[in-house]
């Protein structure tokens, strides 16, 4: 593949937000052209290679997001360039939109997952079920040797151990792998773009649902378009039982991911598990409270 846009890169920026491995810059050219430059370590080859190409595929579909441009080895190791957006994160600014603004975007955010869905998984994939109780396994077994514990954690447990069998015969698809309004930005033209797919992978749809916790803690109006407009206004009583599994599981292994950040983080994720348990009613309702459909319309 050329390396052309690469060479005539004169002037770069980091970008220091995110949890990424990756290193990010804001690369200008020798036209005064931006762009988004993302370096990562050689051993990475492959991995980054199949995730240059299957952003290719997405972008193809017509989705909002950085067009993928050049991928290479540089002497950093390897490199992606995308297109650069101006704009700001959406978790930045949704306390500046309106209800209505703020519930639009969620259901145009939701009609856009939908769409990055219609990419099948290879069907050579180990079976749902068997592929994320392991997941659960580990999860539970991480949080068990966790020195930090959530008042009442063990209420996500006893739910995950009760609901696995809806797990079975789940569909697999191409997932963005970390969805939420962290990674969606909307541009100076008012336009959501979704964007950071390092995380990509291939699992049922509904599970890519599991960062929705971070768009409820900022705006209920928000999540609850972001699942109407995935839906189109008809969520099936399955989605949300199997959510509620999906976050029991993702929340039990925040807190021991948490650790290496600092006493901040970890102070993030016992307050969010708490919130979780609170829209849950103690994992009694499938239904979270920051679902405002009804009260919405």
């Amino acid at each position: 593949m050329s390396n052309q846009i690469y060479k005539s890169i004169i002037y770069k920026e980091e970008i220091l937000k995110g949890y990424s491995n990756d290193k990010k810059y804001h690369a200008i050219n020798e036209k005064g052209e931006s762009f988004l430059l993302r370096i990562s370590d050689i051993d990475q080859y492959d991995k980054k290679q199949d995730e240059f190409n299957m952003m290719k595929k997405v972008y193809d579909l017509s989705i909002p997001m950085c067009k993928p441009l050049e991928f290479g080895i540089c002497d950093e190791g390897i490199y992606s360039i995308l297109s650069w957006i101006e704009g700001r994160i959406v978790e930045e600014q949704i306390d500046e939109l309106s209800t209505f603004q703020q519930y639009n975007y969620g259901l145009e955010a939701g009609q856009i997952l939908k769409k990055i869905h219609s990419i099948k998984a290879p069907n050579t994939l180990e079976k749902w079920d068997i592929r994320f109780n392991r997941k659960i396994d580990r999860n539970i077994k991480l949080y068990n040797e966790c020195p930090f514990k959530y008042p009442n954690g063990q209420l996500f447990i006893d739910y995950i151990n009760e609901h696995r069998e809806l797990l079975v015969d789940r569909v697999q698809v191409y997932q963005h792998g970390d969805y939420h309004i962290g990674n969606m930005m909307i541009d100076n033209n008012g336009q959501l773009y979704i964007i950071d797919f390092n995380r990509n992978d291939y699992g049922d749809p509904w599970e890519e649902f599991n960062r929705i916790v971070w768009c409820a803690q900022k705006s209920f109006m928000f999540s609850s378009g972001m699942v109407n407009g995935y839906f189109d206004n008809q969520v099936p009583i399955e989605f949300w039982r199997l959510l509620a599994l999906y976050i029991s599981s993702n929340t039990l292994s925040s807190i021991s991911w948490a650790i290496p950040y600092g006493e901040a983080e970890i102070n993030t994720m016992l307050k969010q598990a708490k919130e979780i348990l609170d829209w849950y009613d103690n994992m009694t309702n499938p239904i979270p409270k920051w679902y405002l459909y009804d009260k919405y319309l």
